[in-house]
């Protein structure tokens, strides 16, 4: 059994969810200018508690879209499991109409300019490495979530996040 395997049974039972229920996947947070662990603080303080991928992703990747309700496992960098989020609202929406009260959910910027020039860097880097191209009106999916359960293994410290 991995440790992904044990710390999603740690969860079940001690939540008294069904031993049946499947966890959708883990998750690692990462974004320019912050190291994965001070992402992982700011969800774990509930600083953060949405993020934005982009719809190209899905397609080319042929992942499924994600549904409210999906429960994922957050990694840390060292790719410990530190929490369980679950999936509460997914809108797929162009980028020119995400609103400074949907990016400021992400807890990693000042406004809504500095969000946009942070995340269109981030998509034109990805549209480089998957093959497409950023342009405004490029689908994303705004997921939103909250943390049901933290148990954590690793040494995420908190203090990193002001």
């Amino acid at each position: 059994m991995t440790v992904l395997d044990e710390y999603w049974q740690n969860f079940l039972k001690s939540t008294g969810r069904d031993t049946d229920e499947k966890c959708s996947g883990d998750l690692f947070f990462e974004a320019k200018g912050f190291v994965s662990d001070q992402l992982t603080a700011l969800v774990l303080s509930e600083k953060k508690t949405a993020f934005f991928t982009s719809f190209a992703t899905y397609t080319i990747d042929q992942e499924p879209l994600p549904v409210c309700g999906e429960l994922y496992i957050v990694l840390d960098r060292a790719n410990n499991p530190v929490c369980v989020i679950e999936i509460t609202s997914v809108t797929i929406l162009p980028f020119n109409e995400v609103t400074w009260e949907m990016a400021k959910l992400e807890g990693e910027d000042e406004n809504l300019e500095q969000w946009k020039e942070r995340k269109t860097e981030y998509l034109q880097d990805e549209g480089d490495v998957l093959g497409f191209e950023f342009s405004p009106d490029l689908k994303l999916v705004f997921q939103t979530f909250k943390v049901i359960y933290r148990w954590l293994i690793g040494s995420i410290d908190l203090q990193t996040v002001a």
